[in-house]
């Protein structure tokens, strides 16, 4: 089953939901799912924050499984971790691989790789 995460709660919650709960099981290959993309909203984009921990080992492991990494690219923008404007903008300061976006980027990028479920948090 191939799935994606939306993290769009206020607040931080991929540092605690994605941080100790599905990342290690990412890391140790006993999550029950493959995970092809993770989309972040609000706050939640401060954890791919260039030197940012959960970023940083998010960043390895989704470099080692191919998972798409993108941030709202409005959310972004906002909080400086993506320069130019809305539609056309570029993420800066944030660990390797991040991509920033919209929702039709969004389906477009996973557009090759099809899920089962989207399961947003």
């Amino acid at each position: 089953m191939k799935v994606a995460y939306v993290f769009s709660t206020s607040g931080h919650t991929a540092d605690y939901k994605l941080g100790q709960m599905i990342l290690p099981q990412l890391k140790e290959n006993n999550h029950g799912a493959e995970v092809v993309g993770m989309f972040f909203f609000d706050d939640n984009t401060y954890c791919l924050h260039q030197g940012s921990p959960i970023g940083e080992r998010l960043a390895t492991v989704a470099r080692e499984k191919n998972i798409l990494l993108m941030m709202c690219d409005r959310c972004a923008l906002s909080r400086g971790l993506a320069k130019g404007e809305p539609g056309n903008c570029t993420p800066t300061g944030t660990v390797e691989g991040v991509q920033v976006g919209c929702f039709p980027d969004l389906y477009a990028a996973l557009a090759g790789n099809p899920l089962d479920h989207i399961i947003t948090i």
